[in-house]
């Protein structure tokens, strides 16, 4: 209820009557019902009289179809309808940057898993043995699988019409060629990581009267997934609706389509409600990963520390289609220097289409890749020159002013250096401890594989670059709707947008800026869906940032409405007004009236955008351009590892991380995120790594692929600081990936300095670690 409050109070006062607006930490309105079990996701939706529906895979990476015959498969009892690429009402193609994925194969399948036929049936099981029975007479082809190949040699098959380059894109500062004292060079490479979200591809499909349709499910970015939908559909926007439906994690994996299409094509086709949900193996066939890389490094600098040169060459696989591929060359290149100061560059990066399992959007993309590589590229040159890594990095570190390799001037604190030096102030677990030591603390020692011996320790930093929000050019944007009434005798506000609730806690968010702007307890988020404005993706740590900027445009624009109420009825000047404790107060006399009294059975809506700074593509050729990104953001990770070197087992004893966020909006979810972030990353480093074989996956579950557990995640110390972006809402700076990209190379050089081993591959393995 609102706190009842004396007109003689001060403004200063009223702020108290509310709680949990900006800078406070409300508990989340979903986080008690998913710890309990009571939390609905969207493979929990059920319809009356639904069918279920399936999808038929290709088991081959490449091969051309010579036939598909689904007649057995329809004449099997329960099952209600069998679509092939014939039955696609409109286009049968869709993308996120490249319109290149069939929505059903036609004559040629891309990769292993690629989408062949649907099925309807009325139950599960009776799907997937109507699936068994669908007849498809493949002439499989040699795969096209090294994406180094695909890059420059021509006599490989063509897998796209445009060939096999997805993007090239050189950057070029000073002079290329300019030499050093001191140089290091390496090759490094970088495993296939999943995004590993719990919640698998799911979603319900429901026929419209109006003959459209309304699906809802588990998405990143609503829109885009309508549009594409729509399209395939040879449906109107206005008769493809999407509702946001419980979210089990998303990562990036979630940015491009899986069953949305089929799910509609099915309903659409039956006249009936179809479900789809893929359990973990279809899950890994189903969505994007994030992308291998193959980089050549080199570093040049003076005799005292002074970087002079960075070349580097970059090699992306994509996999069979692009999705975000064109956006990782990009962020990969404009960020492939790291933090730094660098006169001289030249960088090229190539994303190619290959034979191998797609890959696209995923935490930290297109910056996890080249900071694994130029991070450990500094801890050898600082091995080379002498020097401690850590004053390496603060010698060479940007700040504010400094301009980037793309030419950009950074025109917000970047607090590097100090991000270094208080990580460098936060204490080392002790290591020799009194006693005998729990053998649990050990690597290994779960299993009782070690009782010490061989295990040594070692100590690593990172500290990284990563832009925020999307770039080169794009109008980022978000809508947001906000109503404010009278609801049981106490004023409520209603924020209506499109942005997907993936974990991150963007509904709390939405609640704080609504709060302090609003002056109101009661803040009521709306089901996110397309009959609002579009919202943009909840990805590029964009969300708090861009949306958060548009409840707040949105909510200025109901304040204002309800000032100009007040001076019309009380002769106030609105400038002198502000909204707290359900109150409209005077800067000059006090209390004025309460909010209630104000709007009566009058309800206020506005519907706002925001729009970032302009940003600018970088040049084809130099790779040039005055504001690629709006916004960097900037972490810095130290890790401390044991490592048994005769069973080349790991333990990462401790990881803490030091990031600038601009203004914590929620400082208890700050540190959610990057404590979710760094173990992400940590798994990344050590453990998970999607095998993939002549294109063919080999550990497609949770069995074979590792993630961390809580017994691999160690303690952290979280030092947040804030200095606030002047162009940002609030000041915001972007928090959910810097700790991803962070986190993998300090425990990467935390395990070279503990081994003195040249590790050039992540995740590192026993194999790596024992010389195998």
């Amino acid at each position: 209820m609102t706190t009842q409050t004396s007109p003689a109070r001060t403004p200063q006062d009223l702020d108290e009557a509310i709680t949990g607006g900006i800078g406070d930490s409300p508990l989340r309105p979903d986080g008690v019902l998913k710890v309990s079990g009571e939390y609905a996701y969207s493979s929990d939706l059920w319809a009356e009289d639904m069918l279920w529906g399936a999808t038929l895979r290709s088991p081959h990476p490449y091969a051309r179809i010579n036939s598909i015959d689904i007649g057995p498969a329809l004449r099997q009892p329960g099952v209600y309808a069998v679509l092939t690429h014939q039955d696609v009402p409109g286009e049968n193609v869709y993308g996120l940057k490249v319109s290149d994925t069939p929505v059903l194969a036609e004559d040629i399948v891309r990769y292993q898993g690629e989408p062949v036929a649907l099925v309807a049936a009325d139950h599960p099981e009776t799907a997937r043995r109507a699936l068994a029975k669908i007849v498809v007479d493949y002439e499989v082809l040699e795969p096209v699988t090294d994406p180094e190949r695909a890059a420059h040699d021509d006599t490989l098959p063509k897998l796209h019409p445009g060939g096999n380059v997805v993007r090239y894109q050189p950057i070029v500062k000073g002079d290329p060629e300019a030499r050093a004292d001191v140089v290091v060079s390496d090759v490094y490479t970088l495993g296939m990581q999943d995004q590993a979200f719990l919640g698998p591809e799911s979603g319900l499909a429901i026929p419209a009267e109006d003959g459209g349709v309304d699906l809802f499910l588990a998405t990143q970015w609503l829109h885009v997934d309508q549009k594409q939908t729509a399209r395939a559909l040879g449906l109107p926007l206005e008769k493809v609706r999407f509702t946001m439906s419980g979210v089990g994690g998303a990562f990036g994996g979630r940015e491009d389509l899986s069953m949305q299409i089929h799910c509609c094509m099915l309903a659409l086709h039956t006249g009936k409600p179809v479900k789809m949900v893929y359990n973990r193996e279809e899950s890994f066939y189903g969505h994007v990963h994030r992308h291998p890389a193959k980089m050549y490094y080199e570093h040049g600098a003076t005799k005292d520390g002074k970087l002079v040169y960075v070349r580097a060459k970059m090699y992306f696989d994509g996999g069979a289609y692009a999705s975000k591929t064109p956006v990782v060359v990009s962020n990969a290149t404009s960020l492939g220097v790291g933090p730094y100061e660098v006169p001289n560059v030249r960088i090229e990066g190539w994303g190619l289409y290959t034979n191998n399992p797609p890959c696209g959007a995923m935490r930290g993309l297109g910056a996890v890749q080249p900071a694994f590589a130029y991070e450990l590229q500094m801890d050898k040159l600082a091995t080379a020159l002498g020097m401690d890594p850590v004053r390496l990095r603060q010698l060479n570190a940007v700040e504010e002013g400094s301009t980037m390799h793309t030419g950009q001037v950074l025109d917000y604190p970047a607090p590097v250096a100090e991000l270094l030096e208080r990580l460098e102030k936060l204490p080392l677990p002790p290591e020799n401890r009194p006693g005998p030591r729990d053998i649990r603390t050990l690597p290994g020692g779960l299993s009782n594989t070690t009782h010490g011996e061989g295990v040594v320790r070692g100590v690593g930093y990172s500290v990284i670059i990563k832009n925020v929000s999307y770039a080169e050019g794009v109008d980022d944007y978000s809508t947001a709707r906000v109503r404010l009434e009278v609801i049981g005798g106490e004023p409520v506000a209603m924020v209506h947008t499109a942005a997907a609730e993936v974990g991150q806690g963007l509904i709390t968010v939405q609640q704080q800026i609504a709060r302090s702007e609003l002056g109101v307890e009661r803040v009521n988020i709306h089901p996110a869906d397309t009959n609002v404005g579009d919202a943009g993706s909840s990805s590029a740590s964009r969300q708090t940032y861009i949306t958060g900027g548009a409840v707040r445009n949105a909510c200025e624009a109901v304040r204002a409405a309800v000032f100009d109420r007040v001076a019309q009825r009380f002769g106030e000047d609105p400038a002198a007004l502000s909204l707290s404790g359900g109150k409209v107060v005077s800067a000059a006399t006090g209390f004025v009236a309460d909010l209630v009294d104000v709007l009566g059975d009058d309800a206020i809506e506005e519907t706002r955008e925001y729009h970032h700074l302009r940003t600018y593509e970088m040049d084809p050729v130099t790779g040039q351009s005055p504001r690629v990104h709006v916004q960097h953001a900037f972490a810095a990770h130290r890790a401390v590892v044991e490592v048994d070197t005769e069973l080349g087992l790991v333990k990462v004893v401790q990881l803490d991380c030091a990031q600038d966020v601009g203004k914590a909006i929620n400082p208890d979810a700050v540190v959610g995120q990057i404590q979710g972030g760094s173990t992400q990353g940590l798994g990344l480093a050590v453990m998970e790594e999607i095998k993939v074989e002549d294109g063919k996956i080999r550990n497609p579950s949770f069995t074979d692929y590792l993630i961390p557990t809580i017994l691999d995640t160690p303690p952290m110390t979280v030092d947040v600081i804030e200095r606030a972006d002047p162009h940002a809402p609030y000041g915001v700076r972007g928090v959910g990936e810097p700790p991803t990209i962070s986190a993998t190379p300090a425990i990467v050089n935390a395990i070279r300095n503990a081994t003195g081993l040249n590790l050039t591959h992540t995740p590192v393995t026993p194999e790596q670690l024992c010389g195998l």
